[in-house]
């Protein structure tokens, strides 16, 4: 029902609001949203700590470019292989992941988006190196024009990315598939006594979450028309990482409604004189205040009606684990 209504108010948003402005900023806030929701499947649900989430928002970014601009494929279509290449890249991330505990993860994941983003430098001739690339080919409708309607169009875009995103992660995390990385992730040795495989599940975790991401990318890069090694920069996965901890790990939600105050939050700030460059410092300071007093995030204060909902839920899943 909740979710219902989100999806009307969100659909009549560009009705009610023409400023180009802030609807650009509803459509970043959904681009991060839809990485930092895929994000807490691994970090949350699944318990891998994993640093090469925003590497595959970034492949997304390049591999739309590149075969929407050098290739000439339909930018819709390369949105889509963005999607793919992401999720091909989880594929090598997990090779050597999925063996691997703690801290180790943490180094091998961050240390391929250093790779990634050192190979997208060094292919200057290919990838616009430091300076990026520049004119991709946007999104297009027959007898409509994206660019001249006020982003009215990138806007429904967007959100459709964003709702079919929550839709498709929610139904994974509570799956079977979802069950059983949860249990990996809460007792690795009662799992694999009920026979669940850790680096089968892991691998598929992995390919999941950087799909949808790899897709945003895609979308960025059509949006914003260029692409850019910035996006590789550790303040990107910094604050996505913030989205998903502020909003509460384990929940999809979550890190969408902190993607929503994190962007607002940050640009608002921009906009005030003498904020523009205290502003991360002041968002730092209410994302320190939001932990202390919820640390688990903002979804461990959602109404009490909905906690019950997600107490019955987990009662299910323990009993459907039981018959494994």
């Amino acid at each position: 029902m909740l979710l219902g209504i989100l999806i009307v108010a969100g659909l009549l948003v560009p009705v009610f609001v023409h400023d180009t402005y802030i609807r650009h900023l509803f459509i970043i806030a959904f681009i991060y949203g839809v990485v930092a929701a895929s994000w807490d499947v691994t970090l949350g649900y699944a318990g891998i700590f994993n640093f090469a989430h925003v590497a595959f928002f970034g492949i997304g970014v390049y591999a739309t470019g590149l075969t929407a601009k050098l290739l000439g494929l339909d930018p819709w279509l390369a949105m889509l292989l963005g999607g793919f290449a992401a999720s091909a890249a989880a594929v090598v991330v997990a090779v050597p992941v999925v063996r691997l505990q703690g801290v180790y993860v943490v180094l091998v994941t961050f240390a391929f988006s250093q790779l990634v983003l050192q190979l997208v430098i060094s292919q200057s001739q290919i990838t616009g190196g430091t300076q990026g690339m520049v004119r991709v080919p946007t999104i297009w409708l027959p007898g409509y024009n994206f660019l001249r309607d006020y982003k009215f169009g990138y806007y429904y875009v967007a959100f459709g990315l964003l709702v079919v995103t929550t839709i498709c992660l929610r139904w994974l995390v509570r799956s079977d598939f979802g069950l059983s990385v949860k249990a990996l992730r809460d007792s690795e040795d009662y799992a694999v006594s009920r026979g669940i495989p850790i680096a089968w599940q892991r691998l598929k975790a992995l390919v999941a979450s950087a799909f949808f991401p790899g897709i945003a990318g895609g979308f960025y890069a059509v949006y914003l028309r260029v692409a850019s090694p910035e996006i590789f920069d550790f303040s990107t996965s910094s604050l996505i990482l913030s989205m998903v901890l502020v909003g509460g790990i384990s929940s999809i939600y979550g890190p969408i409604v902190a993607a929503f105050l994190l962007t607002f939050l940050s640009e608002g700030l921009a906009n005030i004189d003498n904020f523009a460059e205290g502003r991360f410092m002041l968002v730092a300071a209410a994302m320190v205040i939001v932990l202390l007093f919820f640390p688990r995030g903002l979804a461990s204060a959602w109404p009490l009606h909905l906690g019950r909902k997600s107490a019955r839920a987990a009662a299910d899943s323990a009993a459907r684990l039981k018959r494994v």
